[in-house]
């Protein structure tokens, strides 16, 4: 069997898969690095990221900035706040200095008869005093461990001055040292002080808060200076007398208290100095200013020296007050400091808080946004894979096997209902859909048409095909001449064949054949009807045939199939090899199998003809060139037959055609009084000599080299007669005419014992074509009834326009589509 060129068969077409892929493959590979080659989701979140990023880093350095501002504020007011503890120390050591001074006075004075236990004990609670301050001081600062690196070194080195102190308090009492290396410990100590105190500094960009600094660091100094003057006063009047340069100390440190007072007025504010001003006219303070003015000198006298107890008094409660004026106006810059550094933290948390709302926001947008074309480019993606891979396939299936009517395909509106060019884009892929479904509708309805017109002209070549196959048998039944009789054969023959392609034509155009039976038929009768439609029938043997019958409705299509594989078998074999055929039941089914001897199909070839033979193609150019294989498939897929191709065992091919329990039937009840067709009693020369099994006719029919070519018609005296009675007619397969005429009945008798050609593969004898004929010149007489054998291809092809030559007369004047019941269902008969 040959397989001519056709269009790839080997994958599953896209319209038959239950769920669509959603991978399309690039046309090229997709590098990272080209930008156009990113997927929309990079595309959209890139877009959203950078700017998000590049916002999130200015947000932080500014953030960083506002954060390192705040916490330098923050230390700032701590360290100013610590000042409380430190100007506590600083007092202390004032009062602890100015009585050691007084106390080392009084030694000086009685020499080695003082009394050193007083002066221990005068000095023992000051000296407590101020370690108790020092420890306050210690805990305040434990917090600014972690402080600027200038103020660390400040406070060490406080520390460090103050430990001097401590190891110079030893030396007081035995008064070994001078007063000035005694002193002189004291002042550095409270320098280093006064410099602690002096070093929290709070930026350039803040002026207030420098000056409030500046402001009680110079009242501390005012405050030293003027606890210092004090000092020398109450040492001077301890020991009863003014030192060498003692004057000169005493002026040198009232011009620096006036200079200190200046600046702190200058740096002050208005309630500031108002309330230094309101201590400065205190009692208590006027009475030490005016004993401090007793020891000033005036002219060329010697300054007085002032009693000690009343100058210690006077000059301990100016302190205090000088004291007090300090902690306001430090209180004034602690308070300051603090209302800064929180304003600074409220407004870094303020920033910060903007900052992480803005991009919370931004990023909520942007997410929003992304996630809607993002969505938008999802849903439309898969609008357009589904257009591309179901609803458009499914939609050219229906159009492409429709068998009625065009249906209306509804497009559904596109998944994107937003007015941006998202929403566009989706509006021109519906556009696109619709436009396709159009151009299919008028294809199909064009098809419908083309259709139409295919059945049309094949049901009128039908009916001219009938009626020259009525006229045939006409003649068949009147020819004597075996010369004429073989061209009438082979005239039936290709007017079969022509028939068949009128059905094919019909396949083609998707209609269902006409050819119906009521009745079950054999399925040998089948095969036979089947060889009888194909020109080289002399080659089809059929070596085994199981006794089944095929119900009515699937006789026609089926005898269609078989005589389309057996054509394929004899065209593409050698003339001088056989086709064998033969047929068995398989469970509740039957296989009939067409072997033949030809060249075979390569394996890439036969599996693309077993897919077709699998899966009916559309009909295209490919389908007229591949005839008989697209109706084959076809009439398969209708009937619910598998046909298969296989290789033979030495070569050639073998068609396996299984057909399925529901095609199979009962024998029907065999009809009474039933002959053998008029064709069957065809008389023919009688051969000389018994032939050889290799010599017996194929299919009821003799080999070419069997036919004896006449040199001269036979007289009408030669030919036989039929019985007087009139004909009973065939069986389900004749073809049979009226009775021809009866014929003189002074023919000669038959003889008794017919010539057969021997038996076929049931035991039945097999006839030789008008071998009943008498001697050359003996006249015709009644013939005998004969026994009735097995019928041949011409009887059987016989049967085939005869019992719906009528309807074909009908369609030929009403070629208006049939439709069939549905559901598929095939009544049986001929009604439809």
């Amino acid at each position: 069997m040959g397989a001519g060129p056709g269009p790839a068969r080997g994958e599953v077409p896209h319209h038959r898969r239950r769920r669509f892929d959603v991978r399309v493959v690039p046309h090229r590979r997709r590098s990272p690095f080209r930008l156009r080659d990113w997927r929309m989701r990079t595309k959209l979140a890139t877009v959203l990221v950078i700017p998000s990023v590049a916002f999130l880093v200015l947000a932080g350095v500014q953030t960083h900035a506002l954060v390192g501002q705040t916490t330098a504020l923050g230390d700032f007011a701590r360290q100013v706040g610590i000042g409380r503890q430190i100007t506590a120390v600083v007092h202390q050591l004032q009062q602890e200095r100015d009585r050691a001074a007084g106390e080392l006075g009084e030694l000086r004075r009685s020499g080695a008869g003082a009394d050193r236990d007083a002066a221990i004990v005068a000095l023992k609670p000051l000296q407590s005093a101020t370690d108790q301050a020092l420890r306050e001081l210690r805990r305040a600062a434990e917090p600014l461990a972690d402080a600027d690196a200038s103020w660390r070194v400040a406070y060490s080195e406080a520390l460090e001055a103050y430990q001097q102190v401590v190891y110079i308090r030893a030396a007081i009492p035995p008064a070994v040292l001078g007063s000035d290396t005694i002193l002189s410990n004291y002042h550095r100590a409270v320098d280093a002080l006064l410099s602690l105190l002096a070093e929290p500094s709070p930026g350039e960009d803040q002026p207030a808060l420098s000056d409030a600094v500046l402001r009680y660091v110079q009242l501390a100094r005012v405050k030293e200076l003027s606890s210092r003057v004090r000092a020398q006063l109450y040492e001077a009047a301890r020991s009863g007398r003014y030192g060498v340069e003692d004057q000169v100390v005493l002026t040198d440190l009232r011009a620096q208290q006036l200079t200190a007072l200046g600046a702190f007025r200058v740096a002050a504010t208005a309630a500031q100095i108002g309330r230094y001003d309101e201590t400065s006219v205190d009692p208590a303070f006027l009475a030490a200013t005016r004993l401090e003015e007793q020891s000033l000198p005036t002219g060329g006298a010697q300054p007085a020296v002032l009693p000690a107890p009343q100058w210690w008094a006077a000059s301990e409660q100016r302190q205090e007050l000088l004291r007090r004026v300090e902690a306001s106006v430090l209180d004034d810059a602690v308070r300051q400091a603090d209302e800064v550094s929180a304003a600074q933290l409220r407004t870094t948390l303020l920033v910060v808080g903007v900052v992480v709302a803005v991009l919370l926001v931004a990023l909520l947008i942007s997410v929003l946004v992304g996630r809607s074309i993002a969505r938008s480019m999802r849903l439309l993606r898969g609008q357009a894979l589904r257009i591309a891979q179901l609803e458009l396939p499914e939609a050219l299936d229906r159009l492409r096997t429709v068998t009625g009517g065009v249906p209306t395909i509804e497009v559904p509106p596109a998944v994107v209902r937003s007015l941006d060019e998202i929403g566009e884009l989706a509006e021109a892929f519906v556009a696109v859909h619709r436009s396709a479904v159009s151009v299919a509708v008028e294809q199909a309805t064009m098809r419908r048409n083309v259709n139409a017109m295919f059945v049309n002209l094949a049901r009128r070549s039908q009916v001219l095909v009938e009626r020259q196959l009525e006229l045939l048998d006409d003649l068949e039944r009147e020819e004597s001449d075996p010369d004429q009789l073989e061209n009438l054969f082979k005239l039936d023959h290709l007017a079969a064949r022509m028939r068949r392609n009128d059905d094919s034509l019909l396949v083609l155009a998707g209609t269902e054949s006409t050819r119906r039976w009521n009745r079950p038929v054999g399925l040998g009768a089948v095969l036979l009807a089947a060889s009888a439609e194909i020109e080289q029938y002399q080659r089809v043997r059929h070596e085994a045939v199981a006794d089944l019958h095929v119900v009515g409705h699937a006789v026609g299509e089926l005898v269609h199939v078989l005589a389309e594989l057996l054509e394929n078998a004899t065209s593409f074999s050698r003339p001088d090899t056989v086709v064998a055929v033969t047929a068995g039941a398989e469970g509740a089914g039957a296989v009939v199998e067409i072997a033949d001897e030809g060249l075979g199909m390569s394996p890439a070839a036969l599996a693309e003809a077993n897919a077709v033979l699998a899966t009916p193609p559309a009909a295209d150019v490919a389908t007229v060139e591949r005839m008989g294989l697209f109706v084959v498939s076809h009439l398969a897929a209708r009937l619910g037959v598998e046909v298969r191709l296989h290789g033979g065992a030495n070569a050639g091919l073998v068609a396996r055609i299984r057909l399925p329990g529901d095609l199979l039937a009962p024998a029907p009840a065999t009809e009474p009084g039933a002959s053998a067709p008029a064709r069957m009693l065809t008389s023919a020369v009688a051969w000389a000599g018994a032939p050889s099994p290799d010599e017996m006719p194929v299919a009821g029919r003799r080999p070419e080299a069997a036919v004896p070519h006449q040199t001269r018609p036979v007289p009408p005296e030669e030919v036989p007669a039929p019985a007087a009675g009139p004909p009973t007619g065939g069986g389900w397969w004749s073809r049979q005419g009226p009775a021809p005429a009866p014929v003189r009945e002074t023919s000669p008798t038959p003889p008794v014992v017919p010539v057969t050609g021997g038996t076929n593969a049931r035991g039945l004898p097999v006839r030789v074509p008008m071998a009943q004929l008498s001697a050359v010149t003996q006249p015709a007489r009644p013939q005998q009834p004969v026994a009735r054998h097995d019928p041949d291809p011409e009887a059987v092809g016989g049967m085939l326009s005869r019992l719906y030559s009528g309807v074909r007369r009908a369609e030929a004047e009403d070629t208006t589509e049939i439709f069939m019941p549905p559901g598929g269902v095939r009544p049986e008969g001929g009604d439809r």
